[in-house]
């Protein structure tokens, strides 16, 4: 595998390095020992799917507090989605700022997403399917989110958004006071 590392400190690119043969493709998508070397948990708790039917339908932007705190890593197994993360860690020198990954069936690429990011993203064709590999279990009392057209964030979605779920269009805008409360 190849980790590029994003200008988010702890937020990789994950691309695979195929091996290809007169059968196909074959390539390793998660090694516990290549993601140790680079510093990143590697436990898995749930390993999730969604799938989105029509373009334009945006999922998140989520996180969960600590001590339930999640990694996940992310990847588009159908279609292409545009996979958004914001750090939220207030200690960061890239505090609320964003790194917009596309996601492909082809590019086969993955975001892995640290602790204490947001993380959300918007279908880009119909019948998008994306698996997560999550570091903690999900606890609703610690779950948070952040509104996706928060001009706070500049988050610029590349398609209108056609389906969003009640939940995600009514997380509050950011405010001058700290996000994670």
């Amino acid at each position: 595998m190849i980790f590029t590392e994003t200008h988010l400190r702890g937020a990789f690119i994950v691309d695979v390095q195929p091996r290809e043969d007169d059968r196909g493709m074959f390539a390793r998508t998660f090694c516990q020992h290549e993601f140790a070397e680079h510093g990143l948990k590697v436990d898995v708790a749930q390993c999730n799917l969604s799938v989105n039917h029509v373009a334009g339908t945006l999922r998140g932007m989520h996180y969960q507090l600590a001590p339930a705190a999640e990694t996940k890593l992310v990847r588009c197994t159908r279609g292409a989605i545009l996979d958004v993360i914001v750090d939220l860690r207030p200690e960061s020198p890239t505090y609320l700022q964003h790194v917009a990954v596309e996601l492909t069936e082809h590019n086969r690429r993955a975001l892995y997403v640290p602790e204490l990011f947001a993380h959300g993203y918007q279908a880009l064709s119909d019948g998008a399917e994306v698996t997560y590999q999550v570091g903690e279990f999900y606890t609703p009392g610690y779950e948070r989110g952040l509104r996706f057209d928060d001009p706070r964030l500049g988050i610029t979605w590349p398609l209108p958004v056609t389906v969003i779920s009640e939940k995600d269009a009514a997380w509050p805008l950011l405010s001058a006071e700290a996000v994670l409360g």
